[in-house]
């Protein structure tokens, strides 16, 4: 299966050129290239599991192209390329309030090409190419609607962005200053036996910075408020879903339990981002009344779960972290859509002018109930189990007070969602709201899709409570120490 690990690049990229180009006699063609190439590279990833190893693109000494695949980067693939498909076939009818369709689809699968890329380099200086590929495309998507507010959003992620990808840049090169080199294994193993020259902290304080900022952890969140309400519904959800994990604490636990080693200050780090971000981002929250602004709040606040589980360093912790990232990948994608089909459906995201929602657009107001008691961490869904392994993590770690944390943060964020629930659906219906009726079918579809994942998702558990499916695979590629034993 390795001779297709390529091809997670390379079909995105060659349906992007394709979309883009102009043909009035066929609106449909950038749709069909859209969902076929996110159904291809969905059934590829999930065929990929049970396989790993190298993929070598080329040979040219320092400059090689290695791709790696093991069970953290599978585990990825499957998620990217999944919400991708879910993103796609929501797009077919919300894009019809947008022009310039192909270019939207060519963006898009652009941004799918430089996370899949992300996920299988082994080289420090292409894992920025495919970043910079992935950001820059999001930027883009962000400002798609061409007004005021999405041109405002998006210079502000652009900035912040860039600023990152400098910090990024220079830590690069730092490292390949002191190793000589740009692989990821090469370098982990050169920096092994002396990881305390100031030379190597400062790269990885430049790391750990600008990731954090791809990430969207406090206090490096700025741009995220903004931008994932600004953009179109489909791009929030995969802005959300999957580009702040796969550009932001994908690559900082790569680096940090592959690279430099999962060393206790760089745990702590992790852990000290994550609960500050888990509680601020909650509270950020719970006084939003735009749909799409609350819930990109919310976004840093489950972020945080995942950068606290992962940054204990224990095997529960690592599995919960993971679990959590697979988990609010499905339930935020399908909130993002949901308050895309109402601002589609009603004319407002707004939560004091809606109301009587449940009635009139059922699909909707179901699929929104399981994702917000999913984030809530309610049972059965699956947001319940990730949040209870990493309580339990904390618990066995002897941080009984981040546990005490994890669980408040989750309350508030009950609290948050019942507001939603509430105003948006529940309550009588406002008299300019009458007409409004369901989306169309295709948005009713991926909507349910995802509805479907955040119930079957929590059935991993059933394969082992303390690694669920795929996860105990995915963190194995943590814990083995340089990518897994892949070398």
């Amino acid at each position: 299966m390795m001779h297709l690990v390529p091809l997670f690049m390379a079909v995105p990229l060659a349906g992007a050129f394709l979309a883009a180009l102009p043909n009035r006699r066929l609106p449909w063609l950038p749709d069909l290239l859209g969902n076929l190439a996110m159904t291809w590279l969905t059934v590829t990833a999930l065929s990929m599991v049970g396989h790993s190893g190298l993929c070598a693109v080329g040979d040219w000494g320092y400059l090689g192209i290695v791709l790696r695949l093991d069970g953290l980067a599978v585990l990825m693939l499957i998620a990217i390329n999944g919400i991708g498909l879910c993103a796609t076939l929501f797009s077919v009818s919300y894009m019809d309030r947008y022009t310039a369709r192909g270019r939207y689809y060519s963006l898009f699968l652009l941004m799918v090409a430089g996370m899949n890329g992300v996920v299988l380099t082994g080289d420090l200086f292409n894992l920025y190419v495919f970043m910079e590929i992935a950001a820059i495309a999001s930027y883009a998507l962000v400002a798609f609607g061409c007004q005021h507010e999405e041109l405002e959003a998006a210079f502000k992620y652009a900035v912040l962005g860039s600023v990152a990808s400098a910090l990024i840049l220079i830590a690069v090169a730092i490292l390949y200053g002191l190793t000589g080199n740009l692989n990821m294994t090469a370098v982990a193993v050169r920096l092994a036996a002396d990881t305390d020259q100031p030379a190597t902290l400062l790269a990885v304080g430049l790391l750990l910075c600008g990731f954090a900022l791809k990430a969207a952890l406090v206090p490096f969140h700025a741009w995220l408020p903004d931008a994932h309400p600004s953009a179109p519904a489909p791009v929030s959800a995969m802005l959300s879903g999957v580009v702040i994990k796969a550009l932001g604490i994908y690559v900082l636990c790569r680096l940090v339990f592959n690279v430099f080693g999962a060393t206790a200050p760089l745990l702590l780090v992790l852990r000290t981002l994550g609960t500050v971000s888990m509680i601020v981002g909650v509270m950020l929250a719970i006084g939003q009344w735009d749909m799409k602004r609350l819930f990109a709040y919310h976004s840093i606040s489950q972020i945080g779960y995942v950068a606290l589980g992962i940054g204990l360093g224990t095997p529960l912790g690592i599995a919960g972290g993971l679990f959590h990232m697979v988990n609010h990948s499905v339930f935020k994608s399908l909130l993002f859509l949901n308050a895309g089909a109402v601002e589609y459906a009603a004319g407002t995201r707004d939560l004091k002018r809606l109301g009587g929602l449940r009635g009139q657009m059922p699909v909707t107001a179901n699929t929104s109930l399981v994702a917000s008691m999913s984030i809530a961490g309610i049972p059965p869904f699956n947001g319940f189990w990730s949040k209870l392994l990493i309580v339990m993590a904390c618990i066995e770690a002897g941080q009984n007070w981040l546990a005490v944390a994890a669980i408040a943060v989750s309350l508030l964020t009950l609290a948050s969602f019942l507001k939603v629930q509430r105003y948006a659906f529940f309550e009588a219906a406002k008299s300019a709201l009458t007409g409004v009726k369901e989306v169309p079918v295709l948005m009713r579809t991926a909507m349910l899709i995802l509805a479907a994942l955040c119930i079957l998702t929590s059935l991993a558990v059933l394969a082992g409570w303390r690694e669920p499916l795929l996860i105990g695979w995915a963190a194995d590629a943590l814990r083995g120490g340089v990518f897994g034993g892949v070398q």
